[in-house]
């Protein structure tokens, strides 16, 4: 565990320089690496070998030592979903026919590219690199600026990275769960790892320059928060109606799915308990409930 803490921090080093923005970053995966290592929980034997759910569940409340506050922002997030987000994303879903809304998605997706392409290259996975980089120079030209998925037809499937991934693919623990407002459920690893992919974002610098920074973060969050909670209302809908405890039903999911994530998905699809196939898309910074991709 020493040498991957020592080979992080040089990453994260190697990637932002050595300005404030490295010290930051250096200083929140240090956290994430202790915590991960700390507390984070392992899978063991010993965890397969458990005979009951209560037992699970102690590990999970465990690993949640801000439950107060986290689900004091949960019902924040929930209510301005409510009376915000769900609304907004009906009425987007009623007015845009889906083959605008996939190419909303689209767009979106290959404005990430360069973040995911970065992540395969942490993570050395090369032939995923190869993917990601055929992916956008095709869908970026032939595909009118990733509007059209041309690149998906022609073999280059899509999949997604990030920095909280590639610390996961290290085997750095999650530690603590998080709640952030808007953006939903997330972990100590994850939020730093949500720094760095900001600060990879090649098209924050750019936008920058033409003084619309602003602008254009703001405008992609709120466009790819709202398309996401427009595919998940319904399934939101029955897995609320279904949870007797709806903050401890989507911590259990958001988990299984990050889990399933830094896997590349070789778990299969994250169910929804109670739910028959159902496949839950949460991921955060994209639902605003906290379910969000």
């Amino acid at each position: 565990m020493t040498e991957d803490r020592g080979t992080l921090l040089a990453m994260a080093r190697a990637i932002l320089g050595y300005g404030m923005a490295s010290r930051v970053v250096a200083v929140l995966a240090a956290l994430v690496l202790v915590a991960g290592c700390a507390t984070g929980p392992e899978t063991t034997a010993d965890d397969s070998a458990m005979e009951s759910t209560e037992e699970i569940a102690e590990v999970e409340d465990d690993n949640d030592p801000l439950e107060l506050p986290n689900r004091f922002l949960f019902a924040f997030n929930l209510a301005l979903d409510t009376v915000i987000f769900k609304p907004v994303a009906a009425t987007y879903r009623f007015l845009l026919p889906e083959e605008v809304r996939d190419s909303i998605r689209n767009a979106l997706r290959n404005l990430s590219a360069p973040v995911v392409f970065a992540n395969d290259l942490f993570q050395q996975k090369w032939d995923r690199a190869e993917t990601t980089a055929m992916r956008f120079a095709i869908n970026s030209t032939i595909g009118l600026l990733g509007f059209l998925d041309v690149a998906e037809d022609m073999g280059y499937a899509y999949h997604d990275e990030d920095f909280g991934q590639t610390l996961g693919y290290y085997g750095v623990g999650e530690g603590a769960y998080l709640v952030l407002p808007i953006l939903g459920p997330s972990s100590l690893r994850d939020g730093t790892g949500f720094i760095v992919d900001s600060l990879l974002d090649p098209w924050t610098y750019l936008a920058d320059v033409y003084d619309v920074e602003t602008e254009v973060t703001l405008g992609r969050a709120a466009t790819r928060g709202i398309d996401e909670r427009s595919r998940n209302i319904e399934t939101l809908d029955d897995l609320k109606r279904d949870s007797i405890d709806f903050y401890a039903r989507v911590r259990s999911l958001y988990r299984q799915r990050r889990e399933n994530q830094i896997n590349d998905g070789e778990l299969g699809p994250t169910p929804v308990p109670g739910l028959a196939d159902i496949e839950f898309e949460l991921d955060p910074g994209e639902d605003q409930l906290g379910e969000t991709d």
